[in-house]
């Protein structure tokens, strides 16, 4: 296990004990499929894996998530260089030298291109401009490059949206007051999947590529805008929570467009279904601790939909490990 003070590339905001999360049980939880020993992240092992390898991480501030789990265990062995940013450090790339491997996040939400107004709070200034017909050139014209990719949708197809097709205004979602009309996010989140991966099984570059389906959220008496919170500090039990409404949705969706792409196409696409083990993990999350030690009975945003580092999210690493060596 990696810790706040071993690893240094941890977002600040998931950087629970450094905020001031008093309990730990959360840090020593692990998944256990049945009939399956699943064994630990072994960071040597991945590394000997990859070496002269180049592998991406491309969607939103989950992936992001994901991959700073991955820097903290890997970096047991090797430290990753930091090689490349954008402007506002929301795609990355790193190198581990000793093994010639490149480790990238591409920050690409909505997987098509997409004009987006929004701070780091997730506050909007103005609605989004998805292009439903055109792939998200900040990952399309680095596909080739990239032997493995782990690549994912997520809760951004609910948000508010004025959708272009054929150079065209086509419709909305949940854009009150414009004179458009409204697209379930249904329909939207069936068409850019699909786009996706026709664009990764027509590539001439046949990456190796795990889909990871949609993450669920914990909030509780509310939503992270209206005061919702993730208070608890155990797991659930098998059977006691389902996924809700909108999760529930996402990953049929998800479900069915991988299996049209994985029938269609001799493309080696792989499925990472890590909804249902996070749905039983509401304790693994910030919560309040997104913030630096926050005061009793203050006013913050809580966090019930990324993840704590450590904390539940490295046990995905173990089941890609896995998945590799299959």
């Amino acid at each position: 296990m990696y810790t706040n003070d071993s690893c240094r590339v941890m977002d600040a905001h998931q950087n629970c004990i450094t905020n001031g999360r008093p309990d730990s049980g959360y840090l020593y939880w692990r998944w256990n499929p049945r009939g399956c020993q699943l064994p630990k992240f072994s960071p040597n092992k991945f590394l000997h894996i990859m070496r002269d390898k180049s592998w991406a991480f491309i969607g939103d501030s989950i992936s992001r998530n994901h991959v700073e789990s991955l820097l903290c265990i890997l970096s047991q062995v090797e430290v990753g260089v930091e090689v490349y940013h954008d402007e506002e450090y929301r795609s990355k790339t790193w190198k581990f030298p000793s093994y010639n491997f490149t480790l990238s996040v591409i920050w690409s939400p909505l997987l098509m291109k997409a004009d987006i107004f929004e701070d780091m709070n997730g506050v909007s200034s103005k609605e989004i401009q998805l292009y439903l017909d055109t792939v998200d050139d900040k990952w399309a014209n680095q596909y080739k490059n990239f032997d493995y990719v782990v690549i994912a949708g997520g809760k951004w197809f609910l948000k508010t949206a004025i959708y272009h097709e054929n150079n065209m205004v086509t419709g909305c979602h949940n854009c009150h007051g414009k004179n458009l009309t409204e697209v379930e996010f249904q329909y939207v989140y069936h068409k850019v999947l699909k786009k996706a991966f026709e664009f990764m099984a027509n590539s001439e570059h046949k990456a190796v590529v795990f889909f990871r389906t949609t993450t669920p959220e914990h909030f509780e008496y509310g939503e992270w805008f209206n005061g919702g919170h993730c208070n608890r500090t155990v797991p659930f039990k098998e059977g006691q929570i389902n996924l809700g409404y909108e999760d529930s949705i996402m990953r049929d969706i998800e479900l069915e467009e991988f299996r049209k792409a994985q029938n269609a196409s001799a493309h080696k696409f792989k499925l990472l279904d890590t909804s249902g083990l996070s749905l039983l993990r509401p304790d693994g999350h910030p919560g309040p601790f997104r913030q630096f030690h926050p005061l009793p009975n203050a006013t913050v945003q809580n966090d019930c939909l990324h993840w704590c580092l450590p904390g539940p999210i490295d046990s995905w690493n173990d089941i890609l490990l896995q998945m590799l060596t299959m």
